[in-house]
């Protein structure tokens, strides 16, 4: 029987979460009157609950597509998370880990580059490849939204021109903290530290994963499979995600 860990955060309100997620509940009791009915009318004096929730695509576990990045990928319209293949959301997995590096710094292409050879594996067409920061300790807390390092332009392209379709991070995102890359751009005035592992995504088409959780208790750097599908949210550049791997075989043969 194969084993599944599961490598999602809950959705959900949270400090960890830069935006407000807002959750209004229709009781059990209230179902009734709602329905146009009495209570008297149900089994227990109870109908159906409903949730109705206020949220981004870019709250809790989630994928942002190729349309996040940009308008365009590689001069062709972007796509939506709607139009992500499915044959790209399932695929042999890759746990980098670069929990040596500061929050707050780069991993560059040089420290992907090491990552894989400690990993012993090269990367390659249909590889799901998880950085490993160790950030979703701090899941829950304010601290999660900016205590940890993000991935390089370069180290996007340095995956992506590989054929890696899909790289994930166990942190609020891909690139550095928000706050880290608009203190160098003001201090530089370059525009190149705003986001350039998404911005890579206007060269060359890939997904994200961002705000993965659980990566240790992967059985190692490869040995699993990653299935990660997002709902496709109709012309949107993001979706909530339940990212799950599995060791062992998916299906036994008879």
């Amino acid at each position: 029987m194969p084993t599944l860990i599961d490598l999602s955060v809950p959705t959900g309100p949270s400090a960890s979460e830069a935006t407000p997620v807002r959750i209004d509940t229709l009781a059990h009791e209230e179902g009734p009157e709602v329905l146009g009915l009495s209570p008297s009318d149900f089994p227990d004096g109870m109908a159906i609950s409903n949730e109705t929730i206020t949220l981004t695509t870019h709250t809790g576990t989630h994928m942002d597509a190729p349309l996040h990045y940009g308008p365009y990928s590689g001069g062709e319209p972007a796509r939506s998370v709607d139009r992500v293949p499915l044959e790209w959301c399932i695929g042999p997995g890759i746990r980098l880990d670069v929990r040596h590096i500061e929050p707050g710094a780069e991993i560059g292409a040089d420290d992907v580059a090491e990552a894989l050879d400690v990993a012993g594996h090269t990367a390659g067409a249909g590889d799901i490849v998880l950085l490993w920061t160790g950030a979703d300790k701090w899941w829950g807390s304010s601290e999660y939204l900016t205590t940890y390092p993000g991935l390089s332009g370069d180290g996007t392209r340095f995956l992506v021109e590989r054929g890696v379709r899909v790289i994930g991070i166990d942190a609020w995102g891909l690139d550095r903290p928000m706050a880290s890359m608009i203190a160098d751009y003001r201090r530089t005035g370059d525009r190149g530290t705003l986001w350039p592992a998404h911005v890579y995504g206007r060269e060359r088409e890939y997904l994200q994963l961002e705000k993965l959780a659980n990566l240790g208790r992967l059985p190692g750097p490869t040995g699993f499979t990653v299935m990660c599908f997002p709902i496709p949210v109709v012309d949107a550049g993001g979706g909530w995600t339940r990212v799950v791997a599995v060791t062992g075989r998916l299906v036994d043969s008879e």
